[in-house]
């Protein structure tokens, strides 16, 4: 079937409620129990589970329109979180390849709560999210969770023929020195600059990191500011750290002439818009009683400020 357009929808995180209430703004209908639109499909941009109060729902709600044919999606960092929290390193092992710590544990905890008595549900997602592609493209427009990687997808494409982590590929994929561990974690997660003379940030969540993400956008960037793209911001003696040449080599760059480009993972605040012409983040904090934002993609080369629409969430996704 051939669309006239495509609905670009940002990171849901179990507000299943939301994604109702925009899919009919956007004029999607529930037929047959899946929701569809007479000429148009939706693409998610992953990060379906975790944090939210209604994941199982979501996943259904999802995984019925991609199966249908009315959606397309992308694997999100916690999709791949869950496979390689839920994934052994060996057999029989109690050890994973997503240790279980408790910070994993906790980001996790909300699915795994939700899924309690319905195990193999949640083994058949498990199943689902292993197929997921890790990124989209068509003559238009281009998706992907976090950040494009020209060259590592043209090689992973080039040696593995396919747009999918392959599941014997995943215990890899952990290794962030091997070639796949490298580009499963930029497409998932984006790029980063790990802060220096081990200095360590608390973020608003009380998370402690020791890196900051980045853009992969920025023209001549010279300073640490000049990159930073996160929502906890850099102390000021930070941003205005100078970028080492060898921290420049590590940035990745997409360019202005490209297709347009959609993500989302960075947790955006305020009005959706894009960020230039050709890219726009789609993640504005839903879970954090944000809004669940869409793109209304059609044959646009620069993308449109009035082509946003989204749902603000609130009750019946968090009652009070």
């Amino acid at each position: 079937m051939s669309f006239s357009g495509y609905d670009i929808i940002g990171d849901i995180h179990g507000c299943a409620s939301t994604l109702r209430r925009l899919l009919a703004k956007m004029g999607y209908q529930k037929q047959q129990g899946v929701y569809r639109h007479k000429d148009r499909q939706a693409i998610f941009l992953g990060d379906i589970i975790d944090r939210g109060p209604h994941i199982r729902e979501a996943l259904h709600l999802v995984r019925d329109m991609v199966e249908a044919g009315s959606a397309q999606i992308v694997m999100g960092n916690h999709e791949y979180n869950a496979l390689c929290y839920m994934a052994p390193v060996e057999p029989g092992s109690n050890e994973y390849l997503r240790p279980h710590t408790p910070h994993h544990n906790r980001l996790i905890a909300e699915t795994l709560e939700q899924f309690q008595g319905h195990e193999q549900e949640w083994k058949d997602f498990l199943g689902w999210f292993s197929g997921l592609p890790l990124f989209l493209e068509t003559d238009d427009w281009r998706v992907v969770h976090a950040c494009w990687d020209h060259q590592g997808i043209e090689q992973y494409v080039r040696l593995y023929n396919t747009n999918r982590l392959l599941p014997e590929l995943l215990k890899e994929s952990v290794n962030w020195d091997s070639f796949v561990g490298k580009t499963v974690d930029t497409l998932l997660r984006g790029t980063e600059i790990v802060l220096p003379d081990c200095q360590i940030m608390v973020g608003r969540d009380g998370h402690k990191r020791n890196f900051f993400r980045t853009k992969f956008w920025a023209e001549s960037p010279e300073t640490y500011g000049d990159v930073v793209y996160q929502p906890d911001p850099l102390p000021l003696e930070l941003e205005q750290r100078r970028l080492t040449e060898l921290e420049k080599e590590q940035l990745h760059y997409y360019p202005r002439e490209d297709k347009p480009l959609f993500f989302g993972h960075y947790w955006l605040q305020g009005r959706p818009k894009p960020i230039r012409s050709n890219l726009a983040c789609l993640d504005y904090s839903a879970v954090k009683f944000g809004r669940l934002v869409a793109y209304r993609m059609d044959h646009e080369k620069a993308l449109d400020v009035n082509k946003f629409v989204w749902e603000y969430v609130d009750a019946p996704d968090f009652p009070k």
